[in-house]
């Protein structure tokens, strides 16, 4: 329970301050995050069937996300959304292991999808943190 916890608070503490502070991409990216997350609660398998076999609500999830991170990246003038994207790509890798290997544990399987969520945070909050900083620096 306090995984879930830790993660609600950086996510939210991470969008809040990207929404209030960051530019554009900074933005965006929030937003997909917090409609991502959103959008996996809603879509994940019952507790007792979850990560069982592969999570295809998930997937279709995970695959906007890595479009829309993408689409950011191309566009942007700055590097940290290609990490995102990297990140992101990752995730969706885990469930190409799963549908490759049915037999890999539900442990795995769901460590793989999420872990990958706590750079992309820290990378949306440094990345958020470094344009404020350089719009700062700019109107003086």
């Amino acid at each position: 329970m306090s995984r879930i916890l830790l993660f609600s608070l950086l996510l939210f503490a991470t969008t809040g301050y990207a929404l209030w502070r960051g530019d554009r991409d900074s933005r965006v990216v929030a937003l997909i995050c917090l409609a991502a997350v959103a959008l996996t609660q809603f879509l994940l398998s019952p507790v007792s069937e979850r990560y069982t076999s592969v999570e295809v609500g998930v997937v279709l999830v995970d695959l906007v996300t890595l479009v829309g991170f993408t689409a950011i990246a191309l566009f942007s003038q700055r590097f940290w959304p290609l990490w995102v994207a990297g990140f992101q790509l990752t995730t969706l890798v885990g469930h190409l292991l799963k549908a490759i290997d049915w037999s890999l544990l539900p442990q795995a399987y769901g460590a793989a999808l999420t872990f990958w969520s706590y750079p992309i945070l820290l990378i949306l909050a440094i990345g958020t943190w470094r344009s404020h900083r350089r719009r700062m620096a700019s109107e003086y």
